[in-house]
């Protein structure tokens, strides 16, 4: 087995999330950066990285960090990384993306470019061609550059983890898969506790939640392209992983997981989702607007992410909305509720101060996770 630095990516603001999902996998952590976490392991790291973190966009293979000043430097630096390790002769490779910030390197297109030639100049002196067909597998490659030092990765991923692969309908603005799973996290509930999101849209977070109360892996239902290297990765690895993510799952689970929302359409594809999972017996949808909101027993949670109006006259509606919100969570007994949004007159609306307040990065957008914490329930006698 070989040994790798593997950085998986996050939303800002959630790297204690999946630093957690990482130590809880079992592999040691490298560190702990804005908007990723570095871990080492082996091929089976890789594997299970991809198939079991809820948290991550992706696990990218640490290939190589340096100082590169101008593109002359970072041509020399790129030709001197042994690329046969990684790509066979007939392998298909190019920088998928490359970012800058604070670097006299700043044109992402001229550093792609460059990192293609240099890596070309490499590879044909190792297989002694002139000419690479590039028609095996897919080997694509990250760049980001801070303050002038660069960090190569190789993606093993391909298309972004937050894609599970059931969310075949969405609602207008949805929430990623990835960072409902981690919200859901950063909160204190439990799968024997109750969750309703009055907000639902296509079920994302009802779902999410499903997924965690039965342990379902979120990666088990699609592919990765790094499923195709047999030069780095056994094929066994990915048939034992995958074995693995299906022993795990507890289909037996009983649980109190809702989801509302006023339009009737969207509540037919949150079901069509949650069918399209696996776990459409384990949620209960239901058109209903959020001043409808009851239920007769204590120590729930709400977790949503309610419209926060983009357009104007979205806007205007927001006030009667939080304000309906907050009057169903008071009549509500010992709940708690976890609410994202970008509207800056969340607890205005509410009328109600924020026990706890994080502000999360939601793509470019800056939202805001306002924590309304409700009692704990008494302790259960042994």
């Amino acid at each position: 087995m070989s040994r790798f630095e593997l950085i998986a990516p996050c939303h800002f603001g959630l790297e204690a999330v999946l630093k957690r999902e990482i130590t809880d996998l079992g592999y040691d952590i490298v560190s702990v950066e804005d908007g990723k976490v570095t871990f080492e392991g082996d091929e089976e790291a890789i594997v299970r990285g991809n198939i079991f973190l809820r948290t991550t966009e992706r696990i990218l293979i640490k290939v190589a960090k340096f100082k590169a000043y101008s593109f002359e430097e970072l041509f020399e630096n790129i030709k001197a990384i042994p690329w046969e390790k990684y790509i066979p002769q007939n392998g298909k490779f190019w920088v998928t993306k490359a970012t800058s910030v604070k670097s006299k390197l700043f044109s992402t297109s001229d550093i792609q470019s460059i990192v293609k030639k240099a890596m070309v100049e490499h590879l044909k002196s190792v297989y002694n061609t002139n000419w690479f067909e590039e028609d095996g597998c897919s080997y694509p490659l990250r760049i980001s550059v801070y303050k002038d030092e660069f960090t190569v990765g190789l993606d093993t991923t391909g298309e972004s983890l937050h894609k599970r692969g059931y969310r075949k309908m969405t609602s207008k603005a949805p929430i990623t898969e990835t960072l409902a799973a981690a919200l859901i996290m950063l909160t204190p509930w439990k799968k024997d506790r109750i969750l309703v999101d009055p907000f639902c849209g296509c079920g994302t977070f009802p779902i999410e939640a499903a997924m965690i109360a039965a342990n379902i892996a979120p990666g088990m239902n699609r592919n990765f392209v790094s499923d195709e290297w047999d030069n780095i990765i056994d094929k066994k690895i990915w048939y034992d992983c995958f074995d693995e993510a299906e022993d795990v799952i507890d289909r037996d689970i009983k649980t109190d997981i809702q989801g509302y929302d006023i339009d009737g359409d969207i509540v037919k594809a949150a079901r069509f989702n949650a069918k399209e999972c696996g776990v459409e017996e384990m949620i209960h949808f239901q058109q209903r607007p959020v001043s409808e909101l009851r239920h007769p027993k204590s120590y729930g949670f709400i977790i949503t992410n309610p419209p926060y109006g983009e357009r104007l006259e979205e806007k205007e509606a927001l006030h009667a909305i939080y304000g309906d919100l907050a009057d169903a969570y008071k009549k509500l007994d010992k709940w708690s509720a976890y609410v994202i949004t970008a509207y800056d007159g969340t607890e205005k609306d509410m009328g109600m101060k924020a026990d706890k307040n994080r502000k999360i990065y939601n793509g470019m957008i800056k939202t805001y996770f306002y924590q309304f914490i409700g009692e704990k329930p008494p302790k259960r006698k042994k």
